[in-house]
């Protein structure tokens, strides 16, 4: 789609169920997947186990004569003991890109939202027995507070034996040592376009990246959210934010400046449409019209296309308990 001056294009790595809500989402009202259900299901929700539809995607944008990536998804060949989802990937990212016209040596800058393994992984490659950037001519946008929380001077994010060590190791010690690495703090402008934002909680640097261009607005928010529920239910956190309390101020925050602002909202794993307008519904949120966007490019992974042909229909009226 074309958002202003800016073409985003959406590469969708895989589309399937995730984890149980009661586990990923402890906080999520009883029954509100259930009474949502005629618009959660399929592409959010898995009613038979109860379990999370979750997207890993990787947003492209054409802004300012230069291609920039939001997120790098969980790479392959990466040792990631106890996440099975993301241990020993081999998958097709780099011809997923390919296909929608983007070559490594094309990208000219790669925003990381924050550092969790989702969102990391292809920063790097695996060349001649060692991890180079992926992205020879890129500049890394990485959050200051995270590459402090998750490096070797913090010990790997207290954890110096857990797999924060091997992301950081794998997935952006090169990049540093590289040269390409760009720590940010607060706000960074990216181009005329583009600003990155602190939006702290789910980790530390947690950002979002908003995009103004014409009369178009979005902000793309990384893992601000990760189910449309948590639009509803704002208080809702995954069990990966760090900062319970800080994650739910700053989701509030960018919800309520998406409804006030019109910003299309576009999430890091949203399945379906992949982004949504959200409008304001007493002192909480709802969800306004799916993205108008081509279908996405992506595998087949649990018997469905790895996303559903968007609309601009609306959800019918999510219910809150």
């Amino acid at each position: 789609m074309v958002l202003g001056d800016v073409e985003v294009i959406r590469v969708v790595e895989w589309h399937r169920p995730f984890a149980p809500t009661s586990g990923m989402f402890p906080g999520a009202t009883a029954g509100v997947w259930k009474d949502n259900e005629d618009w959660l299901a399929p592409d959010h929700w898995e009613p038979d186990g109860d379990v999370a539809v979750l997207a890993l995607q990787t947003w492209v944008l054409r802004s300012g004569g230069r291609t920039v990536l939001v997120d790098t998804g969980a790479g392959n060949g990466r040792e990631r003991p106890g996440m099975p989802p993301f241990h020993r990937c081999e998958g097709d990212f780099l011809g997923l890109l390919a296909r929608a016209g983007v070559l490594p040596e094309d990208v000219d800058v790669v925003v990381n939202t924050h550092l969790h393994v989702d969102h990391v992984g292809w920063n790097t490659r695996a060349a001649d027995g060692e991890w180079v950037p992926t992205f020879p001519n890129a500049r890394y946008l990485i959050p200051a507070a995270d590459d402090f929380h998750y490096g070797p001077g913090n010990a790997y994010g207290d954890n110096p034996r857990g797999v924060e060590r091997l992301v950081y190791e794998d997935s952006v010690a090169p990049v540093h040592r590289a040269g390409q690495a760009v720590l940010w703090d607060g706000r960074h402008r990216v181009d005329e376009n583009l600003v990155l934002e602190s939006a702290p909680g789910h980790t530390p640097g947690s950002a979002v990246l908003r995009l103004a261009s014409g009369s178009d607005r979005a902000v793309f928010v990384g893992d601000l959210l990760h189910s449309p529920v948590q639009i509803i239910e704002p208080c809702c956190n995954s069990n990966a934010c760090l900062a319970p309390e800080q994650a739910v101020a700053s989701r509030r925050r960018i919800l309520a400046r998406a409804a006030d602002e019109r910003e299309l909202l576009v999430p890091a794993h949203f399945g379906g449409a992949g982004a949504v307008e959200v409008r304001r519904a007493g002192d909480g949120f709802s969800l306004g019209p799916w993205a108008a966007a081509g279908r996405a490019a992506g595998p087949v992974t649990d018997g469905r296309p790895g996303a559903a042909a968007p609309s601009r229909s609306r959800p019918p009226g999510p219910r809150r308990r």
